[in-house]
């Protein structure tokens, strides 16, 4: 599994000029969760699958608008736009 830094959900938000309930909404949860997530930068103490299953839909949430999450580009784990942001 992938790890989602709470960096890079951070940086994602920024990019989508999305407040974190705005990504909850558009991920299907709570607000709560997302805040959660946003505070580790490693693997949040948490069953496995649970974490997976948020960690999937946050990140198919922000891809659907066009923040990609990256892993190996040399420089650690990152963010990128693949396509404008829709206001």
């Amino acid at each position: 599994m992938k790890v989602i830094t709470g960096a890079q959900i951070r940086m994602a938000r920024g990019f989508l000029k999305w407040s974190a309930k705005q990504l909850a909404e558009e991920a299907g949860l709570g607000v709560a969760t997302v805040i959660r997530m946003e505070e580790y930068d490693g693997l949040p103490n948490a069953k496995g699958a649970n974490i997976e299953a948020v960690y999937d839909v946050l990140q198919k949430a922000l891809k659907e608008r066009g923040a990609v999450l990256t892993y190996n580009d040399g420089h650690g784990p990152g963010v990128c736009l693949k396509k404008p942001v829709s206001e």
